[in-house]
């Protein structure tokens, strides 16, 4: 026996209807039911016989059944749901339930269909709803839900329609609470499921689950009892997952009907208006041409009907207001479903979006005239889905709705609903929640010419409901409701200003921006989902930028809404002066400057001209308002039109004036146009004028309140009779004329019930939305407020039509951020003034932290932007809000203001630039208002000079505690800041009057308490945080804290560090910058170092010297390449303090400070070299000895230990070292420094030469390395090139050469000795242009003193005796040091003579400047060295060479004669005493002089310096001729004749001078008289001229006998004969001088001075008889004859000498007798 069959067989569909069958069987009267029960029976056998395995028919309804077992199988069901009977129907519903939700039903279901079983199954379950059971109304929801859901089965047509009809009325009749909120949910759903599936045009679509809850948004939350909600959100969730897995059938695919294409998409006429459908019934109306698929028919059927169903209006043959009231409600939920659901087809199927505009739109423009609050939510709400999704292809519709939903709302400030405004706030905050909307906003809207000003009165409004009604006027709202909108609009701005910040950070890619991570943790999701839609899809402008939007950039937008801006200045301008208006207008070329373009202009309805001022314009005489006033005129067209009908056309533009006048010109312009369109109206225009007048006149007399008897329409015919040329016009025309005018009122567009809010509404008018506007007045009045304005609408319909072509309706999308700053212009004003307010007057933590975050968001965003202006306000604003600077009011809202400072300064200090004056301030102020917290002692108590009392009151140990049992406190710093000051005093008030009470005290300490919140790790952060700053930014955060420092340390009362130990830390921080970022860094530290060093405190001077010395120890850790200067200009604050401080302690510290840096770091000093050398050369010029001697020290050791280190990166800091050195030489306090530094600098120069710093072997002299200088160019470089490596010798072979005229004879001596042992040991390294540089450079200046002594000798030899030339400085050499000097020069040259050569002429005359010096010992200096040099290097000296020689001692002989014996000129006006005794009485005649009155001292001395001059010069002249002789001696050999002649010639001039000065008689005696008076030795006048012709006769006697060649060639024995004659003839004078009578028989014997005279003349005398007698014999016989007399005399004469005798016998015996003899 087989297995028990199921009811129904195996087959699919006889499982699903079997039990139902039976159950229905079951639950039948078997009498009234019978035929049921039959029914069912049949239907049961019959699919006991089916089975799944039978060949299905496609168009079969039932799967696996044919069409005709399909019909008799669901007969049963039919016959059940007809039945009316509760217990059947619901069997039969849940049998169809099934069938739908298991997938057996197929196929389509619509009216049209013939034979269509299903859609009989749909109508009867729709039918069976209405039969008044719950459970029923309950399973008719589930069936009809489950036929829509059905991925199988497509219901579409009417019988969708149907479906929702009846859910739509089960809804609003349902019998509970429960089954209507069903009812709403299974609408909601269906509309889900259709418009999901005409989005992806197919069945097979993911749906998504209504959420019942969100359903109860804004209406039916009464409806809800208890479980309602859940109960009903399981319905649909069964619902819905019952049939997934169910396979689709490809309706769209298989089964469509001609597709609309986008241009045809026109509806009928009836579907246009919508205003008189009522039902749904009407069916589905298929479009004429086109194609389009069933499915998105059915979907744009369906969103129509429920726009039509959402504009009906109660009327008289309906008075139940409440049920169309709900169903108003529930098509607007619906459509909102729709809306917040929809997806791409509503951006790019024009047809949809048709749709939108023609009926969605105008349910909203219908809709908003309702004052019931949940369909004003319900507008809001999808107004918001418009404008999030489709708003680019929504542009002018949204550019109407969003003044007359929103803005009309929010500009309410002083009676608004508070649930309207609340809803229009919330919206506003979803709408600023979404970046891309705003910015759309602005671009589309503000920068566009025909568009209102939506952002611009969105910030207004906000900031006009932030700040409250006015103060004294009249407001609706309570205080907790106008706290509420105060808050909530704060809330709205800070979200704008956060969201422009979230843009502009998108679009600069600054996706993980610590801004957005230090905001609300909720924000990133927020963001998340504005962003991209709130369904999840992208963005309305990222879906389809194809459609009617094109991307703009900045620049062109900045242009449009520079010329919007310009023509709403010009129509303000207009609307208080039209003329003036007018001008600009024309002038800023917005406005034609012809009468009919200006006519035009005025016609536009969207100019936003004042009717008023445009009536007045046009009433002018002038004669360009005149020309417009025609103009305007004759641009009516009156033709065919009622005299009436005209006039009322012509004044809707504008309003009449006032003035009789010009109503006058107007009118009679009027009158002349309308009769020239309508030539037959009247017989003249004097006619169409004067019932003008009189039908204006009528119009005021019968709508004007304030006239009481009204004109009848008799009067007003009897008033124009006999105006058409003297006769009347009918009286049925006037009669018509009168009943219009009195039933209609003559008046403008804009006029209105009411009232206009002028100023804020202005832009209404200009952009003509006065007259939609006007039909929201939130009050209904009357059941159907629209009748009146039902053309009106339909105008506001054309207009939206009409703005689609125009290129003003391109939707425009932007990407630069620049748009941003137009942005920020608009709302940074009111944000800012909203933001105070509400910060300054409430204490509420929430208000105040949107405010705050307000803030926040408006510096990130300006600062980005570089708008500084608007950047340095907000920050400022947050600062002074801070209440640092009177920390006594401070309260929680205040610290929070401390914490948005410091987040400002870690998020944006990339773009803060000077505004971080205004942070670095407040974190300064914080630590302060700490420190006095916690007790500890003020920085002043550290850096002040008398601190004594302080010190002794305030111990580490204090606290709040102390501070409050004080009560009043004693430390000036806290009364100060108990006591506050202004935000931009920055020294504490210290001597501020007033003493703090304990109140002040209390509220003082508690205020401390709340900045605890603030600890040291938030301050440090913002330092820390540095390190992260931009190149540009960190510059100016240390130029900001630097300036924060100064005016810290600058306080002459209450000095502080703190930012000057901040600006050490973030100069430790930022150091591993770039090396060009902390150059310029530096170069602002720098100054500040300088500055503050520089302090007249020296506490405060001290701690920044010393914080520099911490930041240069830290950068000397860095290693520094080669040829860089970092270190130096790092190090240069040292130098510029150590060299421009007036403090000893500061410089001391700075030598100390360098000093440890060095000595720790040397191995890593490179270019800071400079630095350190200059900071020692400084100390070694210091008048403080410590000074010197610590820095000497230093240099030592560097010298000593470190010398490798100091050249190895470049040759200047070798010359650095070198000048810091011989500036130590110059030190007055210790002549050991100054001597260890020469020492040094040999050591330098050893160094050098041993480390091969120059090349070692000589160079050509390729002139390559050196530029040689004058001798008087005492620069560093003057005689090396600066890549040369002789370089490092020039400073210090210059300086030691300068060391030479040093005033102390210790350092002069060990400087030459150590110059000349440096170029003695090391010339060798020298090429010989160097070697020339060298000399010329450094050698030769050595001695130019003693040249210009000479120079000087030579022109004022008369002068007085202080006349002498000082060597350089002042000083004079010391015979020692000449004779040093010399005999190294010497020596030098004669050891580098090859090299020197070139440099003879400049030594000889160095030689021979010692020569003629008057200075005691340099004559025999000189004398000396040229002998040395001669006796040396003689032999190698070339002719040239000597004669350079001889002509420079020649020179030197006769070059002071002239000065000399202009000297001797001045003794012959000097008078002596008369001596009458005779000169050997010495002793009488002395003191006779002595006691003589006449005797003058200024004579004396005269003759004193006379004689002191001529014994100085009698040796020099001396000291030559010893010269000239040892030279000849020596070399006259070698010596040409020509050499010798000019011997010859000195000798003769220096004899010549010697006899000539000692013929001086007179002169004589004057001396000789003076000597004896002053006891001073006489001149040795007499052996000067002796030995002067005694070397003049050995030199001539010797060439004579020696070198006879010579002789004979230049006659040499003639002037050997002349001299020796010479001096027989001065001896000879000598004897006979006395006798003035000549006696023949006998001599007068001599005095003794005579005697003493010739015995002092014998031996020439010999000598000159000796060389005579030695000449040959022919020699002396061609001679003879002139000397004989001679010799004759001198045997007559007295000889004090008997060698005379002698010789004179010899030679007259061997000479002369030997004549005779012959």
């Amino acid at each position: 026996m087989s297995a028990p069959q199921t009811l129904g067989g195996p087959s699919l569909c006889g499982r699903v209807l079997g039990p139902s069958l039976d159950k229905i069987i079951k639950n039948a009267a078997w009498r009234k039911h019978s035929h049921i029960v039959s029914s069912c029976k049949s239907a049961l056998e019959k699919l006991e016989t089916l089975s799944d395995t039978a060949l299905s028919d496609p168009s079969s309804p039932l799967l696996g059944l044919s069409d005709s077992d399909a019909d008799f199988v669901l007969n049963p069901i039919f016959l059940a749901l007809d039945s009316n009977y509760a217990k059947l129907a619901e069997s039969a519903l849940e049998s169809v339930f099934k069938l739908f939700s298991l997938g057996v039903v197929r196929g389509e279901i619509d009216s049209n269909l013939p034979n269509s079983v299903l859609y009989k199954i749909v109508e009867s379950v729709c039918k069976v709803g209405g039969i008044g059971e719950e459970s029923v109304e309950l399973a008719v929801l589930r069936v009809l839900l489950s036929a829509v859901r059905c991925p199988c089965v497509l219901v579409r047509g009417d019988c969708l329609l149907l479906v929702i009809r009846t859910c739509y009325n089960l809804y609003l009749n349902g019998l509970n609470g429960t089954n209507q909120i069903c009812a709403k949910s299974v609408l909601a759903q269906i509309m889900l499921i259709v418009f999901a599936r005409a989005e992806e045009d197919s069945m097979d679509v993911s749906i998504k689950t209504v959420s019942v809850s969100e359903l109860l948004e804004f209406t039916d939350k009464n409806l809800n009892e208890g479980s309602s909600v859940f109960y009903c959100q399981n319905l649909i969730t069964e619902v819905v997952t019952a049939s997934e897995g169910v396979p689709d059938l490809k309706f769209s695919q298989h089964s469509t009907v001609p597709e609309l294409r986008n241009d045809e998409s026109k509806v009928s006429n009836g579907e246009k208006d919508g205003v008189g459908e009522e039902e749904m019934k009407e069916g589905v109306e298929l479009s004429s041409g086109g194609d389009i698929s069933k499915i998105r028919e059915d979907g744009f059927h369906v969103f129509k009907n429920l726009c039509k169903l959402s504009m009906k209006f109660s009327s008289q043959g309906n008075p139940d207001d409440a049920i169309l009231l709900r169903g108003k409600t529930v098509s607007l939920e619906l459509l909102k479903v729709i809306m917040d659901n929809g997806g791409l087809i509503w951006r790019t199927n024009e047809r949809f979006l048709n749709a939108i505009k023609q009926y969605l739109c105008l349910s909203l423009l219908k809709n908003s005239a309702l004052s019931v609050m949940s369909i004003f939510q319900l507008l809001c709400s999808i107004f918001m889905s418009l404008l999030t999704k489709y708003r680019s292809g929504l542009k002018a519709e949204i550019g109407i709705f969003f003044p007359m939903l929103i803005l009309r709302v929010l500009e309410n400030v002083l009676q608004p609903s508070f649930v309207q405004k609340t809803t229009v706030l919330n919206l506003l905050e979803k709408i600023v929640g979404d970046p891309q909307i705003i910015i759309d906003i602005f671009v589309n809207y503000d920068c566009d010419v025909d568009s209102p000003n939506i952002f611009e009165r969105i910030v207004n409004g906000l900031l006009k409901t932030a700040l409250g009604p006015p103060p004294g006027s009249t407001t609706t709202l309570s205080a907790v409701q106008d706290i509420t909108f105060r808050h909530d609009s704060v809330r709205c701005l800070a979200g704008i200003i956060k969201s422009m910040g979230a843009w502009m950070d998108g679009h600069l890619k600054i996706g993980d921006s610590i801004l957005r991570k230090s905001f609300e943790n909720d924000t990133s999701a927020e963001n998340h989902s504005t962003l991209t839609g709130e369904d999840g899809t992208l963005p309305d402008c990222e879906l389809h930028p194809e459609m009617n939007s094109e991307l703009s950039d900045a620049a062109t937008l900045e242009q449009r809404r520079a010329y919007k801006m310009e023509l709403q200045k010009g129509v303000s301008l207009f609307n208080r002066k039209p003329s003036k208006g007018i001008e600009f207008l024309i002038n800023t070329k917005k406005v034609g400057n012809t009468p009919e373009e200006v006519a035009s202009f005025m016609r536009k309805s969207t100019t936003g001209l004042n009717e008023t001022m445009i009536g007045d314009y046009l009433g002018e005489r002038e004669e360009f308002a005149l020309r417009v006033m025609h103009a305007y005129v004759d641009s009516f067209n009156f033709k065919s039109m009622d005299f009436g009908e005209a006039i009322r056309f012509f004044l809707r533009g504008f309003r009449l004036p006032g003035e009789a006048q010009k109503i006058d010109r107007i009118m009679e312009k009027f009158a002349e146009r309308f009769c020239k369109c309508n030539p037959n109206s009247f017989t003249s225009a004097d006619t169409a004028y004067v019932l003008a007048y009189s039908v204006i006149m009528l119009n005021t007399d019968a709508h004007n309140d304030m006239v009481k008897d009204k004109m009848t329409k008799f009067d007003f015919i009897r008033n124009n009779r006999g105006i058409n040329d003297g006769k009347d016009l009918p009286e049925e025309y006037l009669g018509a004329l009168y009943d219009q005018i009195v039933k209609n009122e003559i008046k403008m567009n804009a006029d209105s019930a009411v009232p206009q809010i002028k100023q804020e509404n202005s832009l209404n008018k200009l952009l003509g939305l006065d007259s939609i506007l006007n039909l929201v007045s939130w009050k209904q009045t009357e059941d159907k407020p629209l009748g009146a304005n039902g053309l009106l609408i339909r105008h506001i319909q054309e207009q939206f039509k009409a703005k689609t072509g125009k290129s003003e309706s391109v939707y425009h999308s932007v990407s630069d951020i620049s748009i941003l700053r137009f942005m920020v212009e608009v709302c940074w004003g009111p944000m800012l003034a909203a933001f105070s307010v509400t910060l300054d007057q409430s204490d509420d933590r929430l208000a105040t932290t949107q405010c705050l975050q307000g803030f926040r968001h408006a510096v990130h965003v300006t600062a980005v932007l570089g708008m500084q202006t608007q950047r340095d306000a907000f920050v400022t604003s947050v600062a002074k809000f801070t209440f640092l600077h009177c920390a006594a009011d401070m309260k929680q809202k205040n610290v929070d203001a401390v914490k948005a400072i410091i987040s400002i300064a870690i998020e944006d200090g990339n773009h803060l630039q000077e505004a971080w004056d205004h942070i670095l301030t407040c974190l300064s102020r914080i630590e302060h208002l700490q420190l006095l917290g916690e007790g500890a002692p003020t920085d002043a108590s550290f850096l002040t000079a008398s601190n004594t009392e302080t010190d002794d009151k305030m111990t580490k140990s204090a606290d709040l505690q102390s501070l409050k049992n004080k009560g009043t406190v004693q430390n000036p710093a806290v009364m100060a800041v108990v006591r506050g000051g202004s935000y931009d005093s920055t020294a504490v008030r210290v001597n501020s009057s007033g003493l703090v009470s304990p109140e002040q005290i209390n509220h003082f300490i508690a205020n401390l308490n709340l900045l605890d919140q603030i600890g040291n790790f938030e301050l440090n952060h913002v330092f820390a945080n540095s390190q992260r700053l931009n190149s540009e930014a960190i510059v100016a955060f240390v130029k900001a804290l630097c300036k924060v420092s100064i005016s810290e340390l600058q306080s002459p009362t209450d000095p502080r560090v703190f930012s000057l130990t901040k600006l050490v830390e973030i100069a430790h921080y930022n150091m591993n910058r770039i090396r060009l970022v902390w150059s310029r860094m530096w170069n602002v530290l720098s100054d500040f170092f300088v500055s503050v060093g520089l302090s007249e405190n020296l506490s405060v001077a001290s701690f920044v010297m010393d914080s520099l010395r911490q930041l240069a120890m830290k950068f000397l850790e860095r290693e520094e390449l080669a040829n860089y200067n970092f270190q130096n200009e790092f190090l240069r604050p040292f130098v510029i303090v150590m060299q421009k401080s007036n403090s000893a302690e500061i410089r001391e510290l700075i030598v100390r400070c360098i000093s440890q840096m060095v000595l720790s770091r040397v191995s890593n000093v490179k270019s800071g070299w400079k630095s350190v050398f200059m900071v020692f050369t400084a100390a070694a010029a210091d008048e403080h000895k410590n000074i010197v001697l610590l820095a000497f020290e230093t240099m030592e050791k560097i010298v000593r230990e470190y010398f490798p280190h100091i050249t190895e990166t470049e040759a200047a800091t070798f010359t650095d070292c070198v000048r810091c050195l011989i500036k130590f030489t110059n030190s007055r306090f210790n002549s050991d420094v100054s001597l260890n530094a020469i020492a040094f600098l040999r050591f330098c120069a050893f160094k050098l030469a041993e480390g091969g710093l120059v090349c070692t072997g000589k160079r050509s002299d390729d002139g390559s390395s050196v530029s040689i200088v004058k001798k008087d160019d005492s620069d560093v470089q003057s005689f090396t090139d600066v890549d040369d490596p002789g370089s490092y010798w020039g400073p210090l072979l210059t300086g030691l050469s300068k060391l030479t005229s040093d005033s102390r004879l210790a350092i002069r001596k060990s400087s030459l000795e150590v110059l000349f042992n440096i170029l003695n040991d090391h010339g060798h390294l020298f090429s010989q242009t160097f070697w020339l540089g060298v000399f010329s450079s450094v050698v030769l200046p050595i001695f130019d003193g003693v040249c210009e002594k000479r120079d000087k000798a030579v022109k004022t030899e008369q002068d007085s005796a202080t006349a002498e030339s000082p060597h350089r400085d002042g000083s004079t050499w010391d015979t020692e040091t000449s004779s040093v000097a010399s005999q190294c020069l010497v020596a030098l040259f004669i050891s580098f003579y090859d090299v020197l050569r070139p440099q003879l002429s400049d030594v000889v005359y160095i030689l021979t400047g010692y020569l003629g010096s008057s200075i005691q010992g340099s004559a025999s200096i000189g004398a000396s060295a040229m002998c040395r040099l001669t006796g040396e290097l003689g032999s190698r000296f070339s002719e040239d060479e000597w004669r350079e020689i001889f002509l420079s001692l020649k020179e030197a002989a006769t070059s002071t004669l002239p000065g000399f014996t202009k000297l001797l000129r001045t003794m012959d006006d000097i008078k002596v005493p008369h001596n009458s005794q005779s000169y050997s009485n010495s002793e009488t005649s002395s003191d006779h002089g002595l006691t003589n009155d006449d005797l003058e001292d200024d004579n004396l001395q005269a003759v004193a310096y006379v004689v002191s001059r001529m014994k100085s010069h009698i040796s020099i002249q001396q000291l030559i001729l010893q010269v000239v002789t040892d030279m000849y001696k020596t070399h006259m050999q070698i010596l040409s004749a020509a050499n010798i002649n000019i011997v010859v010639e000195i000798f003769s001039s220096i004899s010549s001078h010697a006899l000539q000065l000692n013929s001086e008689t007179t002169m004589q005696q004057k001396i000789q008289i003076a000597c004896s008076i002053l006891e001073l030795a006489e001149p040795p006048m007499l052996d000067f001229e002796n030995e002067a012709y005694q070397n003049y006769l050995n030199f001539l006697q010797d060439l004579v006998e020696n070198n006879p060649c010579i002789s004979k060639e230049m006659n040499l024995e003639s002037l050997l004969v002349a001299v020796c004659e010479k001096i027989l003839q001065i001896y000879l004078n000598c004897t006979t001088e006395n006798q003035s009578v000549r006696v023949t028989h006998w001599i007068l014997p001599l005095g003794f001075a005579k005697k003493e005279e010739l015995a002092a003349r014998s031996p020439l005398l010999v000598s000159a008889l000796k060389a005579l007698s030695g000449l040959e014999r022919d020699s002396f016989g061609k001679y003879i004859s002139d000397l004989f007399h001679l010799l004759v005399d001198l045997v007559r004469s007295e000889h004090s000498s008997g060698e005379v005798q002698r010789v004179l016998s010899i030679m007259f015996q061997s000479c002369i007798g030997a004549i005779i003899m012959k």
